[in-house]
């Protein structure tokens, strides 16, 4: 009997078989039988593509030896649908050059890519199916739905860029120093009546009565410094040193801190043995046709003894440094250090003395007004009057500000190239939209805004690691959404759980959203949906579908 009843079945399945294999339009009936996965499976836009991995099994026994199925991937949004060519699937007793499936079964997995169109932030993937056998096309009943789409949170990115401006360099205390000096003859430390009536002498004395009469400048200290010339003997030359030292000391307090003069502050005095520094910077400016050699020993030897004796077995080269060099460095210095109390911005606003700004004081000004109208005449004038490569820069970044892009490119033709100038180029390549010409521009800047800028490039090439460690420290809104991107949620949530203003709430909702914090994800929302754009967008965005 059990074998009677194995035959019957045997029989049946058979049956059915050849049932199903002769009539390929059971496969439309069974469609349910096909699976379908997508990776993703909620769609997502990167970089303006929509990438989706599509693994379709087709079941043992399913598909008819000689038919083919057509398989259209379609994206369906709202406004319209994007179709891409079609996947052709074939029996395998179809001679056709497609994909073959077996009577086992199989699986086939493709990759399809998609180009963004504004309104696939709320859209479908399917496939469509077409049944071709013996010249006749059947359509099946319903296309199978693939993935939901489209996730498209990177397109928040803040891109106009962040501008900088060249520092003023402006100090409310500048530290200025004037200095004079006697000359000694060799192997003396006799200060010679003569050099203390040059003209130099005369002129330091002349500074310190007039610190001493500015209520601007105050004489903080001087400074006495005496040398030996880097030849002969070292002790010799400690010795000497020490002796110029003290009568310059004795010179100044005698012959120039006079009455008139009268400096009260501290004086210092010091020596140096041998003016090593003073003979390299002396021979570093000299028209000496040897003095590449002589500053190579200079490089190779540290020991006093050494490099002398390797200038003096230069004999040609040693009488030059006798006549030209080495009288310059047997001297004493006189170096008076001041503190300029500077202009406060009080007194800049009011304009107090304007004439006689230095150029940074000018470019300070320029940065205490808002308004951009304003700035521009103060940077051309600050280009006229100082011919400021700063203010050239600054002029460039304040036409960008007011979005007078064509000004603003007039304006860095005439500007020299450097971190500032690169950075403004790449903004308003930014600006315009060329991602290409923009990144080229950053990558020859290193200053901070820069770095910004390379990040928010990185976040729309789709980079969202990279953009991430560009960005980091910022606590801004591209860092957060850098983060998001990444996947990076603990980092982002603690970039914007304080966050008050719509943007920065627009991206604590998501990241709530994404942690499962509907209640969190709701109250964010709200008070994002304070900029018209963001609530119009919340509509459509699969961010909050599961929050709805």
């Amino acid at each position: 009997m059990k074998k009677i009843f194995s035959i019957v079945l045997s029989v049946l399945f058979v049956a059915t078989f050849a049932v199903s294999c002769s009539n390929p339009s059971k496969m439309i009936d069974n469609a349910n039988q096909i699976s379908v996965k997508c990776d993703p499976q909620v769609l997502e836009c990167v970089a303006g593509k929509i990438d989706a991995t599509v693994s379709v099994t087709f079941p043992a026994n399913y598909f008819h030896p000689k038919a083919v199925v057509k398989v259209v991937p379609v994206l369906v949004y709202q406004g319209g649908e994007s179709a891409l060519e079609p996947v052709m699937v074939q029996g395998e007793k179809v001679t056709q050059n497609y994909i073959t499936v077996p009577k086992a079964g199989t699986t086939i997995t493709k990759t399809f890519t998609f180009d963004y169109v504004p309104g696939m932030e709320k859209a479908e993937l399917q496939g469509r199916l077409t049944l071709v056998y013996k010249g006749k096309n059947m359509d099946f009943k319903s296309p199978i739905k693939v993935a939901d789409g489209t996730n498209t949170t990177y397109m928040l990115v803040k891109k106009d860029g962040a501008l900088a401006y060249a520092p003023d360099n402006y100090q409310a205390v500048i530290a200025e120093t004037n200095e004079a000096q006697v000359l000694y003859q060799i192997n003396s430390s006799v200060v010679r009546p003569k050099q203390l009536k040059s003209e130099q002498i005369k002129a330091f004395q002349e500074f310190l009565k007039d610190v001493k009469a500015d209520e601007r400048r105050t004489l903080k200290s001087t400074d006495i410094v005496a040398y030996a010339s880097p030849d002969g003997k070292e002790d010799f030359n400690a010795k000497l040193s020490k002796n110029r030292e003290a009568t310059a000391t004795t010179a100044f307090n005698k012959n120039i801190n006079t009455k008139a003069v009268a400096v009260d502050a501290n004086v210092n005095a010091s020596s140096v043995e041998e003016d090593w520094e003073g003979f390299k910077e002396l021979v570093k400016a000299s028209d000496m046709a040897d003095k590449d050699l002589i500053l190579r020993v200079l490089e190779m030897y540290s020991d006093p003894n050494v490099r002398e004796r390797e200038i003096r077995n230069m004999s040609q080269v040693f009488t030059i440094l006798k006549g030209d060099i080495l009288p310059a460095l047997r001297r004493a210095r006189f170096i008076a250090n001041v503190d300029f109390k500077n202009y406060t911005e009080e007194e800049i606003l009011a304009g107090v003395d304007v004439e006689k700004y230095d150029e940074n004081t000018f470019l300070h000004l320029a940065t205490l007004t808002k308004d951009n109208a304003k700035k521009v005449d103060l940077y051309k004038q600050a280009v006229n009057k100082y011919a400021s490569e700063r203010a050239k820069v600054n002029l460039a970044v304040t036409y960008v500000a007011m979005d007078k892009i064509a000004d603003a490119e007039a304006a860095l033709a005439k500007c020299q190239k450097d971190g500032y100038y690169y950075n403004t180029v790449g903004v308003i390549a930014l600006r315009k939209g060329d991602l290409a010409a923009a990144k080229a521009a950053f990558a020859k800047s290193d200053i901070k805004e820069a770095s910004y800028n390379k990040g928010a490039i990185a976040i729309l090439e789709g980079d969202y690691k990279s953009a991430a460690a560009l960005l980091a420290g910022e606590n801004c809104f591209n860092e957060a959404l850098a983060n998001i991107c990444a996947g990076n949620i603990a980092k982002a949530e603690g970039i914007v759980k304080d966050a008050e203003c719509p943007c920065k709430s627009y991206l604590k909702a998501i990241v709530a959203a994404r942690q499962g914090k509907a209640s969190d994800a709701k109250a964010a929302l709200e008070i994002a949906k304070k900029k018209e754009c963001l609530a119009k967008r919340a509509e459509t965005d699969i961010e909050f579908a599961k929050i709805k």
